[in-house]
């Protein structure tokens, strides 16, 4: 007799018996996606997939901080005031804000790998021209078209990337994944220490003089570009997103091929022959037969329809508490992050950042040349800080949930921002700056984990998309608040991002927890 409820559904497991080693064995067994990907098993696929999907990761994170390490030295070549820097920084964020819910969008209805591959091919494009600008404005503009690549990639990787794991290894591997941008953020320190400091490699191309930081800046390009090509020509569509879109067969191929993957040298097949694909009642979209003023215009609702479900019970609450914590996060770290090795640089000659105003003056008129490599040495010690954080978050994600290494990490944050306004040595500020980086990166990670876990699949992409551009929103104007203060008074920066992120530790409070919970 059928379940009430369920009198129309196929039963998601028909299992005829068992063989003599214990192995289930069916001809006929249709399995849920949660199901398949247990089934599917655990290895050497997901692997390849944390290296691969990490290495996008670490390509955004490159592509977003190298304006940060280059500033000290091109701030001379292009002639820009802090407020310039302050502009030229938040290009890439405008850019990302613009990407995010577009390319978000477009993953949730065409399918996140071939997002993946457009928006890191725009990333790197653009990255590696703005290297020939010969002035701010086309520098800022090439800038902003490759925030936009960027702003696609990085909520729809870890869409992608969450939709191939099995529920009870779900947080560690997203923490796992999270840490790749303290690879990319390495990774550039690194590339930056060793590149910019060498004058010996600046040549003259006759319209334009290519001094180190614009090789750096080719360099910095090269990961987008690389990760692009790997994902169109090695990697599947999502499993998750080919069943909700009803392509069965397809869906099926995938974890076929990573069952065969994860059980090397085991002879016995994947154990399924279908997939249990949930009848959709959604309108049809239909070509309009209008104007074109009013095909845009329903298009433009049709865009606008998961930003109104986000909105509407039982997700408004979340929603809200989501978007203050992306604002208050995204201002906070971004806008003190981005001028690290500015900071770092006036505080070359001693004493704090902020310590007095002739100290700032003197660094407004010094001539960028000769390049002090220490400012790269101290971005670099910085950036690899990260890794206690890192590896703090993929040991006790699983643990302790997402919600409460949220809320911790922010509070413990923004202390350390108050303490860098209060210390008087470059020392100290150093020392600050790495705790700050360690405990920074334990929010960002269970944010990633976090938001993953609180929507539906159809929703998914456009939700992160749309959260990391409200965070965006929130960079730009860290940036250019940071930009106009920092010479005239450097405290209300620190004092605001401190604020901040006190404010986005308390409102996670609100949050559900989501540990080790199915994804809808």
């Amino acid at each position: 007799m059928a379940r009430r409820g369920h009198e129309d559904k196929e039963p998601l497991l028909q299992v005829s018996h068992e063989d003599e080693d214990g192995d289930l064995v069916s001809s006929n067994k249709k399995l849920s996606y949660e199901v398949a990907v247990e089934e599917a098993g655990f290895g050497l696929f997901h692997w390849l997939l944390l290296v691969i999907c990490g290495w996008a990761n670490a390509s955004d994170a490159v592509e977003i901080l190298c304006v940060s390490f280059l500033l000290p030295t091109a701030r001379c070549d292009l002639q820009l005031s802090s407020g310039d820097m302050g502009v030229l920084t938040a290009s890439i964020f405008l850019g990302m804000m613009v990407g995010g819910y577009v390319w978000g969008y477009l993953a949730d209805r065409r399918g996140r790998r071939n997002v993946l591959v457009v928006s890191l091919t725009v990333n790197g494009t653009f990255g590696a021209v703005a290297s020939l600008a010969p002035s701010f404005w086309l520098f800022l503009l090439l800038r902003f078209f490759s925030g936009v690549g960027v702003g696609g990639s990085i909520p729809v990787i870890f869409s992608y990337f969450s939709e191939f794991q099995p529920r009870m290894r779900r947080g560690a591997m997203i923490s796992a994944l999270a840490t790749f941008w303290m690879a990319g953020n390495i990774l550039a320190a690194g590339v930056a220490w060793l590149v910019i400091p060498r004058t010996y490699l600046n040549t003259h191309l006759g319209w334009l003089d290519f001094q180190s930081w614009r090789l750096f800046v080719v360099l910095c390009s090269v990961p987008s570009l690389s990760s692009a090509l790997i994902f169109k020509l090695f990697m599947p569509e999502s499993p998750k997103f080919l069943m909700e879109a009803g392509r069965e067969k397809e869906a099926l191929s995938v974890f076929q091929k990573m069952f065969r993957l994860n059980n090397r040298g085991v002879v016995k097949p994947f154990p399924a022959q279908g997939l249990v694909i949930r009848s959709k009642n959604e309108e049809k979209i239909r070509p309009s037969t209008g104007s074109r003023s009013e095909r845009f215009s329903g298009l433009f609702k049709q865009a606008l329809s998961p930003i109104k479900q986000l909105f509407v019970e039982p997700l408004a609450s979340r929603s809200v508490v989501l978007l203050i914590i992306f604002y208050c996060i995204s201002f906070g770290y971004y806008g003190l992050w981005m001028w690290f090795p500015e900071l770092f640089k006036r505080a070359e000659d001693g004493g704090s950042p902020c310590a007095n105003a002739s100290s700032i003056q003197s660094s407004k008129n010094e001539s960028c040349y000769p390049v002090k490599t220490a400012v790269y040495m101290e971005g670099f010690v910085t950036a690899a800080s990260n890794l206690p954080g890192n590896i703090f978050t993929i040991w006790f994600m699983d643990k302790i949930g997402g919600k409460i290494l949220l809320s911790v990490s922010l509070m413990v944050s923004s202390v350390s921002v108050f303490v860098i306004y209060l210390v008087k040595t470059k020392s100290q500020s150093l020392l600050v700056s790495c705790v700050f980086s360690g405990v920074s990166v334990i929010s960002w990670n269970a944010l990633d984990v976090v938001g993953t876990e609180l929507y539906p699949t159809q929703l998914r992409s456009s939700a992160l998309g749309f959260f990391t551009g409200v965070g965006r929103v929130a960079a730009i104007m860290g940036n250019v608040v940071f930009g106009q203060l920092v010479d005239s008074n450097c405290a209300v920066p620190l004092l605001l991002v401190s604020a901040l992120l006190l404010a986005g530790g308390l409102a996670a409070l609100r949050l559900p927890q989501t540990k080790q919970t199915d994804l809808a």
